[in-house]
């Protein structure tokens, strides 16, 4: 895996923590399998016992869940840098689903080698261990979201978490992001029906807080959006700060 790969999941780390050269150096010996999956291809089952944990090097995945009607929950958003099954280390069987949203470039890393990574280097595991906790922090979040916020402050909860998360891996310029995932992936993420979710949008575009258009977010007001969404960052833990006038400054 080359150093370039690497980037968001070095930049993510460092937004969490102060990986070291020799940690980073740990990472790009790594071997993993790269692989480009098609939209909406599963990488790992519920019921499975995987033996590769999945780093998202370009591209969105999500973890996810279905009911007996075939109804899909969505349970988290993934983007470059995160390794969203680093769980499956520890665990025997998948209890959900990880899936890709969109063409999607993963280094697929076998489990022997990330446990070997953490048994010779303590201070990777206490990095992972800090990202873990932080991936529990949002769930929490979106349990409080789903269960006691307005479908509107939901939403524009979602695009806040969305936009700090992509701004800490580098991947905002200027409150301009990807966001390439369609109105039913963002209704089964907060559990709305697609109606209402086109219905929040279409309030939250009129009062200037954002746009969202052929897979692009753009910021328009990153204070009142904070406001709409109730949006205190400090569960996302990150070490970068975001300048009163935006994501864009730093």
């Amino acid at each position: 895996m080359q150093g370039e790969d690497l980037l968001p999941l070095l930049r993510k780390l460092q937004s969490i923590g102060d990986p070291t050269d020799a940690e980073r150096k740990a990472f790009v010996e790594l071997r993993p399998t790269i692989r480009v999956l098609d939209a909406q291809e599963d990488i790992v089952r519920e019921g499975q016992q995987p033996s590769i944990v999945c780093l998202i090097l370009e591209g969105f995945a999500c973890r996810y869940a279905t009911v007996p009607s075939g109804r899909r929950q969505i349970l988290s958003l993934h983007i470059p840098g995160d390794i969203p099954d680093l769980q499956s280390l520890f665990i025997k069987v998948m209890d959900h689903n990880l899936a890709t949203l969109v063409p999607t470039k993963v280094a697929l890393i076998p489990h022997a080698a990330m446990r070997n990574l953490i048994d010779r280097n303590h201070r990777v595991a206490h990095l992972l261990w800090r990202d873990s906790l932080v991936d529990a922090a949002i769930f929490r979040k979106w349990i409080v979201g789903i269960g006691r916020r307005s479908a509107y402050a939901r939403f524009a909860h979602l695009v806040c978490e969305f936009a700090m998360r992509m701004h800490a891996v580098g991947l905002m310029e200027k409150d301009v992001c990807a966001m390439p995932f369609t109105q039913a992936d963002i209704a089964d993420a907060l559990g709305l029906s697609s109606v209402h979710v086109s219905r929040v949008l279409s309030r939250l575009r009129k009062e200037g807080l954002f746009t969202w258009s052929d897979g692009v977010l753009t910021i328009r007001n990153w204070p009142r959006l904070q406001k709409a969404a109730e949006f205190d960052p400090s569960y996302l833990q990150l070490d970068s700060v975001v300048g009163s006038d935006g994501l864009g400054s730093r």
